[in-house]
C-alpha cells in the first residue's frame, strides 16, 4: 500500500439482534447506552445495573453524558445519555452520537457495545447507524509523523445489541471509509502530498478498483488550449501540474449511458500568488485540495458499492505559488472553450483551474456534473463552517441537494444564480472577469463564472466547501478536516435513483 494512504484496520462489526447478555457485556471494555428523551421503565430494566443508572440519571441534566463503570470483573465502562427531545433531524442525531462516541473512546477501548433500549425499531436502527458513523470517525487517526509511532490502543470491535433485526450496513461502512479517506488526504502536509505523490496514490487506488487512469500534463493542456489552468500552474517551481482523470465503468452498465462527472479542486498549497496571503491565512492552505479529496473518495465509495453508471473523476492538481513567472492581475488568458478571462485577483485561482477542468469534463457529455471546491471565503462568511453552499444550473437539482443534506446530516444551503449577477464580472477587455474587484457576493459570482464552462445539456451543481474543515468538529466528526461532501454525494446519488433521474430531466421551455 502507498505510504500516503491510510493503513488502519477497521473495527470488526458484530450484530446481536436478540440483545445483550451479562456474558457479552462482561467481555466489553465500554458499553454505550442511548435512551429516548423520556425512557420507559422497561428500558432501564434492560440495562445492567439499570436501577442505579436510573437513579444517577435523575440527578443529572437531561442532555448530560453519564459515565461510570459496571460492577463486573472487567470493570466495563458505561457511557449513557438520553437523546435530546429536539434532536429530530439527522445532523442533531449525529451531533449527539459524536458526543457519546468521543466520551466512550476517551479511555481508548478495544471493544465497544451499543445498546439502544426504549426506541422504536426504525429510530433505533437510524441511531445505531449514527453511532457507528461517529465511532468510525472518532476512532480514525489522522496523519502524524512522529519519530516513533505513539502507543495507543485501537478500537478492534463494535457490537450492536438488541435491535431485533440485522441491519444492512454495507453502504454505511463504505461511506464512513470514504469520508475518512477524504479527511486523511486533506490533512496531509503539502510537502508530503505533492502532485507526484497524489498521482501515485491515485494510481494505486485505480489498480485496486479497476479504474482507468490518465494524466493531462502541462504540455497536453497547452495543446488543448487550457490557458486558465496554466495561468495558475505557470508560477510553480515544478512543471508537474495537470488534470488527473480517473474512470470507473461498472461491470453491468445501466441506463443512462452518459457518465457522471465528479470534479475536484486540488490546489495542494495556495500562497495566493502575487496577491500574497498574510501568514495566518496561509497556515492551513495545504487543505485547499479538499474538493479533490471529496471527488476521489466519492469515486471510491461508488466503486465499492458497484454503482451501475459510468463515473469520470477529474482532479485539477497544482499549487498556486508567488514567483517571477506567476500570473498577474489584468493578465488576459483564454480557456479551452475559447472564453477569454481577465485576471483580477491571483488568490481566486480555484475558479481558473476548475474552468478548464469543467470544460474538458463537459466534452464527454455527462448527464450530471458535481464539482467540489474550497472556493471562497465569502461562503464561509455567509454560512460559517457548519454548512456548505450549493449552486446549480437546475433549480430542482439544488433542491434535491438540500433534501439530500437534510437526510444524511451534511447540511447545505442554496444560493441564487440569477443572470444579472453577471453584471459584476463584465470585462471591457475580455469575455469575463475572473472575479469582481470587491468581495461582495464572491461565492455567487464564482458560481456564475464557473457555469460558463459547463455545457447546457448537463445538469451541474457546484459545492463550495465552507464546511471542509472545522476546529470544533462537525456533527459526528471530530475537529479538523471533515470530509464534508462525500456523504452528501452518496445520499444525492443513491437514496432514490428514480427520483434523481426525474430531477435531471431538462426543464421544458
Amino acid at each position: 500500500m502507498h505510504a500516503l494512504l491510510p493503513n488502519q484496520d477497521e473495527p470488526r462489526l458484530v450484530q446481536r439482534p436478540q440483545g445483550a447478555t451479562r456474558q457479552t457485556v462482561d467481555g466489553l471494555d465500554q458499553l454505550i447506552v442511548a435512551l429516548p428523551p423520556a425512557p420507559p421503565a422497561d428500558a432501564w430494566r434492560q440495562l445492567p445495573g439499570g436501577a442505579a443508572l436510573q437513579a444517577a440519571a435523575r440527578r443529572q441534566q437531561k442532555d448530560a453524558v453519564l459515565r461510570g463503570r459496571l460492577s463486573n470483573a472487567r470493570g466495563t465502562g458505561i457511557t449513557l445519555a438520553r437523546l435530546p427531545a429536539d434532536a429530530r433531524c439527522a445532523f442533531a442525531r449525529q451531533q449527539f452520537a459524536g458526543r457519546l462516541a468521543a466520551a466512550a473512546l476517551d479511555e481508548r477501548p478495544a471493544s465497544i457495545g451499543l445498546l439502544l433500549p426504549g426506541f422504536s425499531a426504525d429510530r433505533a436502527a437510524a441511531l445505531a447507524q449514527d453511532l457507528l458513523l461517529a465511532l468510525l470517525a472518532q476512532a480514525f487517526r489522522l496523519p502524524a509523523f512522529p519519530g516513533k509511532p505513539p502507543r495507543q490502543r485501537r478500537l478492534r470491535s463494535i457490537r450492536l445489541f438488541g435491535l431485533g433485526q440485522r441491519l444492512s450496513l454495507d453502504a454505511t461502512l463504505v461511506g464512513a471509509r470514504a469520508q475518512n479517506l477524504a479527511r486523511w488526504l486533506t490533512a496531509l502536509p503539502a510537502n508530503e502530498l505533492t502532485v507526484g505523490s497524489y498521482r501515485e496514490l491515485a494510481a494505486e487506488l485505480a489498480e485496486q478498483h479497476g479504474w482507468r487512469c490518465r494524466f493531462l500534463d502541462e504540455k497536453r493542456l497547452r495543446k488543448l488550449g487550457a490557458g486558465a489552468f496554466l495561468a495558475v500552474s505557470q508560477g510553480n517551481a515544478q512543471r508537474d501540474a495537470g488534470i488527473l482523470r480517473l474512470s470507473y465503468r461498472p461491470a453491468r452498465r445501466a441506463a443512462p449511458a452518459q457518465p457522471l462527472a465528479l470534479i475536484g479542486k486540488g490546489i495542494l498549497f495556495d500562497t495566493g500568488g502575487n496577491n500574497l496571503k498574510p501568514h495566518k491565512s496561509m497556515l492551513d492552505m495545504h487543505e485547499d485540495m479538499a474538493g479533490s479529496a471529496v471527488a476521489l473518495a466519492t469515486l471510491q465509495a461508488l466503486s465499492e458499492l458497484e454503482y451501475p453508471h459510468a463515473v469520470d473523476c477529474w482532479l485539477a492538481l497544482s499549487e498556486n505559488r508567488a514567483s517571477a513567472t506567476a500570473c498577474r492581475p489584468r493578465d488576459v488568458i483564454r480557456a479551452c472553450n475559447g472564453t477569454t478571462i481577465e485576471i483580477i485577483h491571483t488568490d481566486a485561482e480555484g475558479r481558473l483551474v476548475l474552468a478548464d477542468t469543467l470544460a474538458l469534463a463537459g466534452r464527454e457529455g455527462p448527464a450530471l456534473m458535481l464539482d467540489y471546491a474550497t472556493l471562497t471565503g465569502a461562503c464561509v462568511h455567509a454560512l460559517t463552517e457548519r454548512y456548505s453552499g450549493v449552486f446549480s444550473n437546475r433549480p430542482a437539482l439544488a433542491e434535491w441537494l438540500l433534501a439530500s443534506g437534510r437526510r444524511c446530516g451534511e447540511r447545505v444551503w442554496s444560493f441564487p444564480m440569477d443572470a444579472d449577477y453577471d453584471d459584476d464580472i463584465k470585462s471591457r477587455i475580455a469575455d469575463v472577469k475572473q472575479c469582481s474587484e470587491n468581495a461582495s457576493g464572491d461565492h455567487i459570482l464564482a458560481a456564475r463564472f464557473l457555469q460558463r464552462f459547463v455545457p447546457r445539456s448537463s445538469a451541474w451543481a457546484h459545492v463550495d466547501l465552507s464546511a471542509a474543515s472545522r476546529k470544533d468538529g462537525l456533527g459526528h466528526v471530530p475537529g479538523g478536516p471533515t470530509g464534508f461532501g462525500v456523504r452528501l454525494s452518496l445520499a444525492c446519488l443513491l437514496d432514490d435513483p428514480a427520483a434523481l433521474a426525474q430531477v435531471l430531466q431538462p426543464a421544458r421551455a
